[in-house]
C-alpha cells in the first residue's frame, strides 16, 4: 500500500499559528500524518483530538501516534459531531481546527473500497456504517436523477450521455468496469481520465460530503477559542466555494486567505494527489 504524504503539510502548520501546549482538533485524522505535525509541534504538553469515520484511517493512525499516546485522543466520529466529540473530551476551546476534505492514499490504494479506477468494487463509502453505496446509484437510480448528480456534483457536461450508457451497461460491478464503461461513451481526450467527474460526483454523494461539510463549519465557532484559527483543505470547486463563502460572511471569522493556499510545483511533483488541494484560513473574533 502506499505511504500516505500529507498535503500542504507545511503550509497547515504555519496557517494554524502553533502554539505550545496548545489545544488542537483534527476533524479527519486519515493516517495521522497532520496530526503527528502538530503533535511535534506544540510539545512538551499539547494536545490533539483526532476524528475519523473510517476504522482503517484510526488504526494507521493509532501506530502513527502511539509516540504521543499520553497526548492525543483518537475517536471514531465523522467531523459532522466535532463540537459533541470535543465538549466530551473536555477539548473546548480548543486552539485550531483542521479540516482535510480529501481523500488519503491509502484509500485510493485499497482497491476494495472503490475509489479508484482499477478497483474491482463499487462501494466508495468512507464510513461502512453508512447505508448508501455507488452501487446503489449506479444501478438502482432513474436515468434523469442520475444524470443529474453527475452534473451538479460532478460539474460533468456529458452527464446526460454517461447517465445512458451507464443505464444500457447495467449491472455494473466494479469502479473498474464504470470507468470502461464512461470512456467508451465519451471517448478519452487529455491526461484526466474521462470518468474522474462521475466518480467524484458518486463519491460526494455516497458520503453526503457537501451537506457534511455546511453542517460542520457552523460549529467550528462553537469549538474554536478567540484567536484560534480553523484550517481547511478542499480538493474541487464545490467544496472550496462553500468554505470561502462561509469566512468571508460569517461574523465569527476572520478570513486570512483572499485567495487559497496551493501546493507549490514541487509538491505536486512528490505528491500528484496535491495538484487541487486548495487551503483556507480563518481566525476566530
Amino acid at each position: 500500500m502506499k505511504s500516505h504524504i500529507p498535503v500542504l503539510l507545511d503550509e497547515v502548520i504555519q496557517a494554524l499559528a502553533l502554539r505550545v501546549n496548545g489545544t488542537y482538533i483534527d476533524g479527519t485524522l486519515g493516517a495521522g500524518g497532520h496530526a503527528e505535525a502538530i503533535l511535534k509541534a506544540t510539545a512538551p504538553a499539547g494536545r490533539l483530538l483526532g476524528l475519523d469515520g473510517d476504522p482503517q484511517a484510526l488504526d494507521i493512525a493509532k501506530e502513527t501516534l502511539a509516540p504521543y499516546q499520553d497526548r492525543v485522543i483518537l475517536v471514531r466520529s465523522n467531523f459532522t459531531q466535532i463540537y459533541t466529540v470535543a465538549a466530551a473530551h473536555e477539548f473546548i476551546p480548543a486552539d485550531g481546527v483542521l479540516l482535510d476534505l480529501g481523500l488519503s492514499s491509502m484509500q485510493l490504494a485499497n482497491l476494495e473500497r472503490g475509489f479508484s479506477f482499477l478497483s474491482d468494487s463499487l462501494d466508495m463509502r468512507m464510513d461502512n456504517r453508512s447505508e448508501l453505496t455507488a452501487s446503489e446509484i449506479v444501478n438502482e437510480y432513474e436515468e434523469k436523477e442520475l444524470a443529474d448528480l453527475i452534473f451538479k456534483l460532478g460539474e460533468e457536461h456529458a452527464s446526460r450521455r454517461i447517465a445512458r450508457r451507464i443505464i444500457e451497461n447495467r449491472p455494473i460491478s466494479s469502479a473498474q468496469e464504470l470507468a470502461e464503461v464512461i470512456e467508451r461513451a465519451v471517448g478519452r481526450h487529455g491526461k484526466t481520465h474521462p470518468a474522474t467527474r462521475t466518480l467524484q460526483a458518486l463519491r460526494i454523494a455516497v458520503n453526503h460530503e457537501l451537506d457534511n461539510l455546511e453542517v460542520v463549519l457552523p460549529q467550528l465557532a462553537q469549538v474554536v477559542g478567540k484567536g484560534g484559527r480553523a484550517a481547511i483543505i478542499t480538493f474541487h470547486s464545490l467544496e472550496d466555494r462553500i468554505v470561502k463563502n462561509f469566512f468571508k460572511t460569517t461574523r465569527d471569522w476572520r478570513n486570512l486567505t483572499k485567495h487559497p493556499i496551493k501546493p507549490s510545483y514541487q509538491q505536486t511533483r512528490e505528491n500528484p494527489r496535491a495538484r487541487s488541494a486548495k487551503l483556507r484560513v480563518a481566525e476566530r473574533l
